[in-house]
Formats: structure tokens, C-alpha cells, sequence
């Protein structure tokens, strides 16, 4: 095999993206897509060199048994979204999915069994770990110059309620808040019936990627939904885990989208260590932090890491997210077609997931300290077999399903 037949499931504003970097990214081809929502699938077919050998599905589970593809993006805003991965695996399909990876303690065990017994490529797009302070940072830590990181801090911050909360699920239209009185037909969609500390799996894959560790217990807390700031979102305004790691590190993770923030200051991260701190930039106009405790340091000194790679390849520059989108195609690619092993692999994605899905378990049962997995198979977990206990108070989301359908 030299090139890879995808599928793409899910058309909304990530899937087209996904659609035109996948043109650009040698050894795709693009044979199906797939979205329950019709009126989008023109749209993609209009992004599409070769629309007319692509074949269109409104069913995901004919998407799935379609012979002419060997892997599917699954790029969709559904609650089922961890379901989905583990069916593409059953149905023999190679998965690059978009974060989150799954919702829930049972769709995180059915992906890592599956891709155990099948031995297919699951591969979770998340492209902030790629991004080139993050591996500035891991050379710091490996090197020593922390000393041992005690304490670390993730937060994920915006507002996005002025573009993609609401949804006109015949048409695929989003609406902002702002356009509710004129658009009655616009309703909740899928982000908002989500809790958001669920997106805490992105810093943390970043945290534990320079860390090389996974976290052991987690409990979380809430304010109360739905928003205070805008009524109309559901959901709580604020989420906050923390979590203690094997190897002792503290680290707190910090979830919100509904209160306004400035643009472009989504992502915050610290590091502190017995012999050093790092810590990124507060705002646009300054630059990430440094101090180091053996150097003579009386103050923080301001390092210019950025999330653009110094050493990424022409191709990378433009493909989204600092550049770092062209790495999940490129590596989801290369497991395939050569056989290379995936860095962030499917236990390492759940050791990112399982204690964003376990707070949330943690914060319906009043902050307790919940236990975290180890999905690597050993002791009374043969390879491929799913565990007695899946983790956790129960391993479930409550939350209202997504209107919609497959």
C-alpha cells in the first residue's frame, strides 16, 4: 500500500479543514464522506478535487462498511464520538480521531481492546503536543534543569459562545448566542452538553508528554450551571481537576468557555520544580518564562518559545493549530504505510483522557478522589480483554444526549 484511503466523518468547520489538508498531505486519497446533516455534504464535495469518485453516506454505519477506504478521520461533535472510533475499529478501519477521544470509561477500554486484537492504527489528533515550546520544555525537564517538577498547571480558557454553541440541525448553519431571537430554529449544540472540564485532556496531554507520567487519582469541582455570564449555555462556567501523578507531581487543570477573555490567550501552562520554573506567557504582548534556581537568576527571565516548530518541515508551515496539524496527518500516515511506531499511542491518549472523564465522575459524586486506570494490558488484564472493573464511580457521562442521529 503507498497511499491510504480515507473516509472523513463529520463535515462541520474541522472536517472541511480536514478535507483540504488531507489534499496536501502526500499519500492520501480521499474516497467517502459521511455526515447525517445532508446539506453539508455539498459543501465538502465542493472542497474536493475529485468529487465525483468520492461516495456521500447520511448513515455512518453504511460510511463504515464501505470497501473502498481504509481508514476513517472521524472529525464529528457527537456525544457517541468514542463509540463511533471503536466501531471504525471493528469494522476493520484504521482511526485518526479528533480530541476528545471518547466521553466515557467504557468507550476509552473498547478503543485500547480493539486496536489490541485487531492491531489497526488509532491515532487521537491532538496536535497541541507537537507544538515546539513543549518539546523546549521536555528538554528542560530531561536535561535536569527543573530538578523534579512537584507542581504543574494547564488551563484551557475562551468564549465561543458568539459562533458555534447553536445549531440549525436541518441546514448545518451555526448561529452565536447574539442570533437566537432571529434564528428560533437554532438549538444547543453538542459542546454544550458536554462538561467542560472533558477538554482538560488537551493541556494534560501536553503536561504528561514532558513529564513522561500519567496521572493516579483525580477529583474535580464546578460552579454551578448553567452559565452565569451568558444564561442561554448550559453548562457551568467553570471546571477545575487536580490530579497526583506516579510520579508525585500535582497538577491542576482548569476548564471554561463561556466567559469573555481576551483573544489568543486560550492555553496557560506552569511548571515548578526544585531547582527551576517554567511558566507561558500571560498575554500577547509578553513572552514565556524561565528561572532557574542554580544560575544566579533574581527574576524570571523571558524566553521566546512559540508554538511554531523552529525545525518544521515546509509542508507543516500553514496546516493549522501553529502548524502543528500537518504532524497528526503525517504520523497517523507513516504508522500505516511504514509500520512506525505512534509516540502518543493509544495508552498514552487514554492516560491524556481517562482523568478528564474520571473528574467528571469526580464532581457528580461531590469531589470525591477517584482511582485512574492503567490501560496497559498486564497482571489480571490479558491483551484485548476488557477489564472487570472499568474504572472510576461507574465510568459514565451524565449529560443530555446531542439531538441528532447516525
Amino acid at each position: 500500500m503507498d497511499e491510504i484511503r480515507i473516509g472523513v466523518a463529520g463535515l462541520g468547520h474541522r472536517g472541511l479543514h480536514w478535507i483540504r489538508l488531507l489534499q496536501s498531505v502526500p499519500g492520501y486519497r480521499i474516497t467517502a464522506i459521511y455526515d447525517w446533516i445532508e446539506p453539508l455534504q455539498e459543501r465538502a464535495l465542493a472542497e474536493i478535487a475529485h468529487r465525483d469518485d468520492v461516495r456521500v453516506f447520511a448513515n455512518y454505519y453504511d460510511f463504515l462498511a464501505y470497501d473502498g477506504m481504509d481508514a476513517v478521520g472521524l472529525v464529528v461533535r457527537q456525544m457517541e464520538q468514542g463509540t463511533m472510533a471503536a466501531e471504525a475499529l471493528e469494522a476493520g478501519k484504521h482511526v485518526n480521531s479528533e480530541v476528545p477521544a471518547a466521553y466515557t470509561m467504557e468507550e476509552c477500554w473498547r478503543i485500547v481492546t480493539n486496536v489490541e486484537r485487531t492491531g489497526l492504527v488509532y491515532s487521537l489528533a491532538e496536535q497541541t503536543r507537537f507544538w515546539g515550546f513543549v518539546d523546549g520544555w521536555k528538554k528542560l525537564v530531561d536535561d535536569g534543569m527543573l530538578g523534579r517538577i512537584t507542581y504543574a498547571e494547564g488551563q484551557y480558557l475562551g468564549y465561543y459562545g458568539t459562533h458555534q454553541w447553536f445549531q440549525d440541525f436541518k441546514t448545518g448553519r451555526q448561529y452565536p448566542v447574539e442570533a437566537l431571537p432571529d434564528h428560533p430554529e437554532a438549538e444547543p449544540a453538542n459542546p454544550q452538553y458536554l462538561p467542560y472540564i472533558i477538554s482538560a485532556s488537551y493541556d494534560l496531554s501536553i503536561l504528561l508528554k514532558i513529564l513522561d507520567d500519567r496521572v493516579i487519582e483525580v477529583t474535580g469541582m464546578s460552579t454551578k450551571p448553567p452559565s452565569y455570564t451568558t444564561p442561554e449555555m448550559l453548562n457551568a462556567d467553570i471546571q477545575v481537576a487536580l490530579m497526583k501523578t506516579e510520579k508525585d507531581t500535582l497538577i491542576r487543570m482548569l476548564n471554561g468557555f463561556n466567559q469573555p477573555r481576551p483573544h489568543g490567550d486560550h492555553h496557560w501552562w506552569q511548571m515548578i520544580g526544585t531547582k527551576g520554573s517554567v511558566e507561558w506567557r500571560r498575554s500577547g504582548k509578553e513572552k514565556p518564562k524561565l528561572w532557574l534556581a542554580d544560575t544566579q537568576m533574581n527574576d524570571w527571565m523571558e524566553v521566546d518559545w512559540q508554538y511554531r516548530r523552529t525545525d518544521a518541515p515546509p509542508e507543516a508551515r500553514g496546516s493549522g493549530h501553529g502548524d502543528a496539524d500537518y504532524y497528526v496527518h503525517m504520523y497517523f500516515r507513516d504508522a500505516i504505510l511504514k509500520g512506525e511506531a505512534l509516540a502518543y499511542d493509544v495508552y498514552r491518549v487514554m492516560d491524556s483522557m481517562a482523568p478528564a472523564v474520571l473528574a467528571v465522575d469526580s464532581i457528580e459524586e461531590g469531589s470525591r478522589v477517584v482511582s485512574v486506570p492503567d490501560f496497559r494490558p498486564g497482571g489480571d488484564r490479558p491483551s484485548g480483554q476488557m477489564p472487570a472493573d472499568l474504572g472510576g464511580i461507574g465510568g459514565r457521562i451524565h449529560v443530555t444526549k446531542m439531538p441528532g442521529r447516525r
